[in-house]
């Protein structure tokens, strides 16, 4: 009988589970959540991945506890280590690098891919920073095979995960020079069954680290030269033609015309009264959901989101690419939960019904989840109203989550 449903999205991310299922030859069945977007869903409204589902319906998330629960299955096992000790061990090390190390590499990573806004001092602080929990693994690693005893443990499963994402953009051949320990620890681990059936091996290693690249800049079409004028004079009357001006592309949803609620107008009402006293019953005055509709905005990928400062720096990104349609658009979104457990969410107002013409001049705006709200609803009236005050917490799927921080795009 299977043990049940494990959900992951993309085979190297998160590697300790399906490492497990490989080693011990579990009947699970893995489902890549592209493929089953809605299933998973339902079973993790948080989008927490990888994701578990046994065959009992027991609903497990966090790698750490999958990883565990999984091994649990095959009594005798030492893959969580021999005694109580080494157990010990292996959790400490899994923990370690799925916090310390991992969300220091992030914090590169991902601005220099794109994942996250760019900013070089950033990413310079961010190198700094990691030095100490890469230099504590490279010395830790000059005393031993592996992380935990003398066999592979689900400790060096899920540092492989975390490493290899350094490794195949960061960690290139001056690093590996410097750092002999950790790559031949990787070395060894990433050439064993059962990582040598989920990983390349002899594993590609970069010559140089992956370089930030700015997003290209649309290319200006050039102005037609102006006609030269003709040598043989011309009667004075005689009018010279002058190339046609390029007339600026109007917004799509400029084609809407003016509507009655001025939004600079709700704008101001916003900034500058009391939220629930003044501003909120201001709109519902004045509010005609022929002209705007209102929906909710939701980040895809809260599992990797860490630091709520670092989820909050996203969101920023977010509105910042989304200028040129502020004259449409307002709306708030907000970081909930605390480190290593948050999420983003946010209520917008957007002229038309439809969100696309509005988000889609944002580069990122398909990493959100868009759904149209109905204020006629008591509960869809209270979400918006809870999301534009920030004087309660947050209900995401019935449990209550404070706001940790948040913007405001006017």
């Amino acid at each position: 009988m299977s043990l049940g449903t494990l959900y992951i999205r993309g085979a190297l991310r998160r590697v300790a589970p399906l490492a497990v299922i490989k080693e011990l030859n579990l009947d699970v069945k893995v489902v890549d959540i592209a493929d089953a977007p809605e299933e998973f869903a339902k079973y993790f409204p948080l989008k927490k991945i990888p994701g578990f589902v046994s065959s009992k319906g027991l609903v497990i998330h966090e790698v750490m506890a999958i990883t565990i629960y999984l091994v649990n299955q095959v009594p005798g096992t030492k893959l969580l280590g021999s005694n109580n000790d080494e157990y010990a061990s292996v959790l400490q090390w899994f923990s370690f690098a799925n916090t310390d190390l991992w969300n220091s590499l992030r914090a590169i990573i991902f601005p220099l891919i794109g994942r996250l806004p760019y900013n070089k001092k950033g990413v310079e602080t961010a190198t700094e920073d990691a030095k100490k929990f890469i230099d504590y693994l490279e010395n830790s690693l000059s005393t031993r095979t592996y992380l935990v005893g003398e066999r592979l443990t689900v400790a060096d499963y899920h540092l492989a995960a975390v490493t290899e994402r350094a490794f195949s953009n960061i960690w290139d051949k001056p690093f590996i020079a410097q750092h002999p320990n950790i790559y031949r620890w990787f070395n060894t681990v990433v050439s064993q069954f059962p990582l040598n059936t989920i990983y390349t091996v002899p594993y590609p290693y970069r010559d140089e680290a992956v370089k930030y690249t700015p997003p290209k800049k649309e290319a200006k079409p050039k102005a037609e030269p102006k006609p030269k004028p003709k040598a043989e004079p011309k009667p004075k009357e005689e009018p010279i033609d002058e190339p046609p001006k390029e007339k600026k592309v109007a917004h799509p949803l400029a084609a809407l015309g003016l509507p009655k609620l001025s939004l600079d107008e709700w704008k101001r009402t916003y900034s500058n009264e009391e939220t629930r006293e003044v501003a909120l019953p201001w709109f519902w005055q004045h509010h005609d959901p022929e002209e705007y509709s209102l929906w909710k905005v939701a980040y895809k990928y809260n599992d990797e989101l860490t630091l709520t400062f670092m989820s909050n720096n996203l969101v920023g990104g977010f509105f910042n690419r989304l200028t040129a349609s502020t004259k449409y658009l307002f709306g708030c979104m907000v970081v909930y939960g605390e480190n290593n457990n948050n999420g983003i969410i946010g209520v917008f107002l957007v002229r038309g019904q439809d969100y696309a013409p509005a988000f889609d001049v944002a580069p990122d705006w398909d990493s959100y989840e868009y759904t149209k709200l109905d204020p006629s609803k008591p509960e869809d009236k209270e979400f918006i109203e809870d999301l534009w005050a920030w004087d309660k917490p947050v209900v995401i799927d019935g449990k209550k989550y404070e706001i940790a921080d948040g913007k405001v795009l006017k």
